[in-house]
């Protein structure tokens, strides 16, 4: 979500500050994990908002045309997918992360990022075909 390995690791350690601070108000509603995703992500997300930089949605990039034939399938691994998804403007970069990495369904991140339900489903949509852009250009 943040787009480097340094702040990832500043906002891990914030956010697990915030999990022993709030340790108390934990209310055994959902599992303990499940809390501290929430957390995790929530933290990231309003440090990302601080930093007050501007989100940049896929769908502000260049449009995506998808070939008519198909193509050889790059080949794909963590360490390319990562390296593409750093490629990515933070707002297609977040959400790609939180639906796919961390199993939010499209509800819950709209409601995170303040977004409509569509709008996270179709910057899913183009963040991916993003990746398998550039993970074909790599081949």
């Amino acid at each position: 979500m943040t787009g480097n390995r340094e702040d990832a690791e500043d906002m891990l350690q914030e956010a697990f500050t915030q999990v022993f601070l709030k340790i108390d108000t934990f209310r055994f509603e959902s599992e303990f994990g499940a809390w501290i995703k929430r957390i995790v992500v929530n933290t990231c997300i309003n440090n990302l908002n601080k930093r007050k930089l501007p989100l940049t949605y896929v769908d502000e990039m260049a449009k995506f045309t998808l070939p008519d034939e198909e193509t050889e399938e790059p080949e794909f691994n963590t360490r390319k997918i990562l390296a593409a998804m750093e490629q990515l403007p933070q707002g297609g970069r977040i959400i790609f992360s939180l639906y796919l990495l961390e199993g939010y369904d499209h509800q819950e991140i709209a409601h995170i990022m303040n977004i409509s339900e569509s709008t996270s489903k179709t910057q899913f949509m183009r963040a991916k075909q993003k990746i398998l852009q550039i993970l074909k250009e790599q081949n």
